[in-house]
């Protein structure tokens, strides 16, 4: 378990600046003589999005791997209490996550 966080975070890391050309359109063209300008809103929304996506990903890894330490725990109580633990927080991360982008689109429709 203690190998596994550091190891996704490792990788996230390691992938984040390989899909930054996704994240920014970089086809776009200007004209000659106008001023380029930048709207901020949809490449914070594409970060949000991958964000939000790799939170997911990162929860239901964790789930996972609480429920295989609660099922090969064969009775022992302190793996089992492990794996409650390990599931609680996975659980409490997706809450956390929901509920920061409900907020968001929450705040957003009621500014606009």
């Amino acid at each position: 378990m203690k190998k596994i966080l550091p190891i996704l975070i490792l990788g996230t890391l390691l992938v984040l600046p390989l899909s930054i050309p996704l994240l920014v359109n970089a086809a776009v063209t200007i004209p000659a003589g106008v001023a380029p300008t930048v709207d901020i809103i949809p490449v914070l929304e594409r970060i949000a999005n991958y964000v939000f996506a790799i939170l997911m990903i990162v929860a239901a890894i964790m789930i996972i791997v609480g429920g295989f330490y609660f099922v090969t725990a064969a009775g022992n109580d302190e793996i089992i209490k492990k794996a409650k633990t390990i599931l609680t927080y996975a659980i409490a991360g997706i809450i956390v996550a929901l509920l920061a982008r409900g907020i968001v689109a929450f705040i957003r429709t009621v500014i606009v």
